[in-house]
């Protein structure tokens, strides 16, 4: 094992990128060595610079140097391994190739814990002391270690930029204020700062109300989803039993009309085999009679036959005639009104059929009607739509309650917000849209783009994904002064139609259907009708194409 006193002397055969025993061990021209894979590694990543530095010294070498193994210093290593000693031991106090090195160290560095902004430097924590014991570094400017203290000297003058120019927007020297930024609006870098920094807890406080604003709503829309949840297992629990009592009174009278048919059965039955008990009775009495009689009519003495003849009984009328052995009760009513019962209890359910579909769910309230056909029907959906500013791109001017958008030359005073559209002239509604809405749009100019999009759509950049129509995630009409087009997944469907200056838009969202129509009074023309499955909540969206074009969210009457 290596003795403790060589621990100090060890640490010398030690690569400072790994941190391990050298492998391979390779010197550069510099002197500093290290293992041959660290340090082409190293320089693999410097390649583009087509400059390779020692990671220790810093110190540059043009062109890149070839790596030779030092036979010497890999013997030495390889007799460190044979007595032992496999790995260095664990010091986070050095400084490595990502960390930021103290300025003051000399040799191995140690890492830096804070950089002065005075004198420029970075100071690992024993070099730091000075800073904070001695009053000649008192009203110096400690940061955290950084390897960007650079970027605070003047590349023109090679001095501390310690001002801001507001003409300009850029931090100078005192130098730059007496030639290229002369006569311009200058300030301390601490006051801007200071400044800057008000706004930026300002935008902080608007962000997180708006986080509070949104949980909140988050919150409201889960306690939707559990009422909604709630009241369909009710609803599916109420119906069940229903059903369950309707079925069971159903076999309950099946029951009764059956035992009544099986009672009036026996007794009828029963009636008429006593009938056909006294029929055979009176059938064995006839044969005897008749026996009797065809007895005398052989007797060959007159006198004999004369004198018995009267004392035959004569023939007494049946008890049971024909019309009365007819079977009393006939059965056939009993199914024709078993029939009838059925027919009006299929009625009834070919009635209550659509109520008791669920075809949208709306406020928690089950939509019954069926869907609308004329304008008074659609004008029961009617959704007041106003328009999210948040969402509105820089030339959009919002008016008469934000309900009316036009596109400006000017840009308008809209504040940073991560929602607002950055490259197209679109905007979204406020209100989230869902079981069936209703909507009217009167648009002026060249031509709009009336669409629905959900929430997800991209708002940045100028890519298909963020324009209403491009993608998978909206459906647009485009209305021109002579046509229309509709698009959806960057698909164009010409439309057919009579041009109108107002559009109505039906949706029903739960069944998927999208239907837009060309409104002129009270007629309405359906120009394109959509069929799909919604996955979200939708929003209304315009997008305005030539400046002057407005487009307004009518209150419908």
């Amino acid at each position: 094992m290596a003795q403790p006193g060589s621990l100090v002397d060890s640490m010398k055969f030690f690569c400072s990128i790994c941190r391990d025993l050298l492998k391979d061990p390779v010197t550069i021209p510099c002197g500093h060595s290290y293992c041959m894979n660290c340090i082409k590694d190293c320089w693999d990543g410097e390649d583009q610079r087509r400059i390779h530095s020692c990671p220790q010294c810093r110190k540059e070498f043009i062109p890149r140097p070839e790596l030779v193994k030092n036979i010497m210093l890999a013997e030495l290593v390889e007799d460190l391994r044979k007595t032992g000693l496999q790995t260095a031991p664990v010091d986070h106090c050095y400084a490595g190739p990502e960390d930021v090195a103290c300025d003051v160290c000399t040799g191995r560095k140690m890492k830096a814990v804070k950089s002065c902004l005075v004198c420029m430097a970075s100071y690992c924590k024993n070099h730091l002391q000075p800073h904070y014991e001695s009053p000649t570094f008192k009203k110096h400017n400690l940061v955290e270690a950084s390897t960007k203290l650079l970027q605070n000297i003047c590349s023109r003058h090679d001095e501390v930029m310690k001002i801001f120019c507001r003409t300009d927007q850029q931090c100078i020297c005192y130098l730059c204020t007496m030639d290229e930024h002369k006569g311009h609006e200058t300030v301390p870098a601490a006051t801007e700062r200071a400044e800057k920094q008000k706004k930026l807890q300002e935008s902080r406080q608007q962000i997180q109300q708006r986080i509070q604003d949104q949980e909140k709503d988050v919150k409201l829309l889960q306690q939707e989803v559990e009422a909604i949840n709630v009241s369909a297992d009710k609803a599916v629990e109420d119906s069940e039993k229903i059903f369950t009592d309707l079925i069971r009174l159903l076999q309950k009278r099946s029951s009764d009309v059956k035992q009544q048919i099986r009672s009036q059965q026996e007794t009828e039955v029963s009636r008429v085999k006593d009938v056909q008990e006294k029929l055979e009775q009176e059938i064995t009495e006839l044969k005897r009679k008749d026996a009797e009689l065809e007895q005398l009519s052989h007797t060959e003495d007159h006198n004999q036959f004369l004198l018995n003849y009267p004392s035959l009984p004569a023939l007494s009328e049946s008890t049971h005639s024909r019309h009365k052995i007819q079977p009393r009760k006939n059965f056939k009513d009993v199914t024709a009104a078993v029939s009838e019962l059925r027919d009006k209890l299929l009625d009834i359910l070919r009635q209550k059929r659509t109520k008791t579909s669920l075809t949208a769910i709306k406020v928690g309230v089950l939509q019954l009607e069926p869907e609308p056909k004329t304008r008074h029907d659609f004008l029961k959906y009617s959704q007041e739509i106003t328009l999210d500013s948040n969402t509105a791109y820089i030339d959009l001017l919002l008016s008469e309650g934000n309900r009316k958008t036009t596109l400006m030359k000017q840009q308008q005073s809209h504040p940073y917000h991560p929602e607002r559209f950055t490259y197209y002239d679109q905007v979204l509604s406020r209100e989230s849209l869902t079981g069936r809405c209703y909507w009217e749009v009167e648009w002026r100019g060249e031509g709009v783009r009336l669409a629905v999009a959900y929430r997800s759509i991209r708002r940045g950049g100028g890519s298909d994904e963020s324009a209403f129509g491009r993608n998978d995630k909206s459906w647009a009409l485009r209305c021109d002064k002579n046509s229309y087009q509709f698009w959806h997944n960057n698909i164009e469907t010409p439309v057919s139609g009579p041009v109108s200056s107002r559009i109505g838009v039906y949706l029903d969202h739960s069944a998927g259907i999208l239907s837009f129509y060309s409104v002129c009074l009270s007629t309405m023309t359906l120009l394109h009708r959509v069929q799909t499955r919604f996955t979200q909540p939708l929003y209304a969206g315009v997008w305005l194409f030539n400046y002057g074009t407005t487009a307004e969210f009518i209150k419908a009457k």
